[in-house]
């Protein structure tokens, strides 16, 4: 296969950026925000803004480095090796561990249609470690088959969501609106809390940055398909937020589990459970596929630098990085299987939230990092040069406060995470001076 067939164009990488970012989350957010009132639309605007600025962003930097590894080879030009590695770490660890979570809401859904998958642990599991080294043996093909996967499933994961959203908005109750700040905390601290909420749902905009050199015209693309999946995602968070907000009663939407299916209930009836089954078991399968190919391309891109141990800069001969995607999906596979211990679900869980602070700080670094190519590159007095630099300041800024926002001791365990990390980085670098 030649380098242009095996590249992937404009909107097969805006379908990556959403498919990737659209998972199981905003399925189930609107129950996690139902505490703090309808003040959570405001977390979602400031939300949308931040994400908006951190897109912009890596959109400003994939011109000036249009590598594969996204946030990696950005903090890597500003930063140096070590922060690189810290960048590549965490962003890996939150890949294959997030992987988990969608594996396992995957099978949840799919339970609707076929019980016994959730009734029978085993049979679950078995589903589960199948659909994953089924997308494995997907990616192995390249990144173009990868990539036609991602543009099908997102182009039907988000029908469920437009037509709950845009139908739903003309049956709204106006008085479940009332309820505007129920958390007990100050206006300021609720909008705080929501933000490190809903940045979930962001989370994979960086998508094309990372695919990088597998892009077509990388300086062009990588930028106009971050900003365009963004904004798609915005636009779609936000009105399906208002239908369900206006739909289901508050006091429901607390208790529920399952929101998008009690609004599409209350819509069309019973069958509206499946319609919206449907959608999320798609959605899951489309972002397991887009973080099995991420999975491989953060480690390559650290490893082509002698940052990563060398196996996983190995390619087959589609282009895959397959190494990096089988020892990864062994991690994913080893943290499924612990999941279904009931002792285990509360560390799987907080490992969650843990993948999520470790997500985040790659955009704080590569925002930080556009001021330091700026002026390496003398940009700063240039006309049209300040608003990109207040639009990454804002980015930054956002960053910072969602971590912030995510509490103490998720933040604290987080940066543990990222400390273990520190042996390896050692490790790596003692092998690189004995082979010199």
């Amino acid at each position: 296969m030649s380098e242009k067939q095996s590249k992937i164009g404009l909107w097969t990488t805006t379908a990556l950026v959403v498919g990737n970012t659209i998972g199981s989350g905003i399925f189930l957010l609107p129950s996690s925000l139902a505490s703090f009132g309808s003040i959570s639309l405001i977390g979602w605007m400031v939300t949308t803004v931040g994400s908006m600025a951190i897109a912009l962003t890596f959109g400003y930097l994939s011109k000036h480095i249009p590598k594969t590894g996204g946030p990696y080879a950005y903090t890597k030009a500003s930063f140096g090796d070590f922060a690189a590695f810290w960048v590549a770490w965490g962003y890996w660890i939150s890949i294959w561990v997030g992987s988990a979570a969608i594996v396992t809401a995957f099978i949840a859904y799919l339970g609707v249609f076929f019980p016994y998958l959730t009734e029978n642990s085993f049979a679950g599991l078995i589903m589960a470690l199948t659909t994953l080294w089924f997308l494995v043996w997907v990616n192995s093909k390249g990144i173009k088959t990868a990539g036609r996967l991602a543009l099908v499933t997102t182009i039907i994961k988000i029908l469920p969501i437009i037509l709950v959203g845009c139908i739903g908005i003309f049956y709204l109750d106006w008085n479940h609106f009332e309820s505007f700040n129920i958390s007990g905390k100050s206006d300021l601290k609720a909008i705080l809390a929501t933000v490190s909420i809903t940045l979930w749902a962001f989370l994979g905009i960086e998508s094309a940055s990372v695919a990088g050199e597998n892009v077509k015209d990388p300086e062009k693309n990588i930028g106009k398909a971050t900003v365009i999946g963004t904004s798609v995602l915005g636009l779609l968070y936000m009105i399906s937020s208002v239908a369900i907000i206006g739909l289901v009663s508050p006091l429901d939407l607390q208790q529920s589990t399952a929101p998008f299916a009690d609004a599409a209930a209350i819509l069309w009836g019973e069958n509206g459970r499946y319609i919206i089954a449907a959608g999320a078991t798609i959605s899951c399968f489309g972002a397991l596929n887009g973080w099995t190919l991420l999975v491989g391309q953060m480690p390559l891109a650290a490893a082509q630098d002698a940052l990563f141990p060398r196996e996983f800069k190995k390619l087959n001969k589609h282009g895959t990085p397959l190494f990096g995607i089988i020892f990864s999906t062994v991690l994913v596979s080893i943290l499924v299987v612990m999941g279904k211990s009931d002792g285990l679900i509360k560390q799987f869980q907080f490992m969650i939230l843990l993948a999520t602070i470790a997500c985040v700080i790659p955009y704080v670094f590569s925002t930080a990092g556009y001021f330091i190519i700026s002026a390496e590159k003398g940009l700063f007095g240039k006309e049209g040069h300040l608003s990109k630099i207040i639009i990454a300041a804002i980015g930054f800024i956002f960053s910072v406060w969602a971590i912030a926002g995510s509490g103490n001791d998720t933040v604290f365990w987080g940066f543990i995470l990222l400390l273990i990390g520190i042996p390896f980085y050692i490790i790596i670098q003692v092998r690189k001076k004995q082979i010199k």
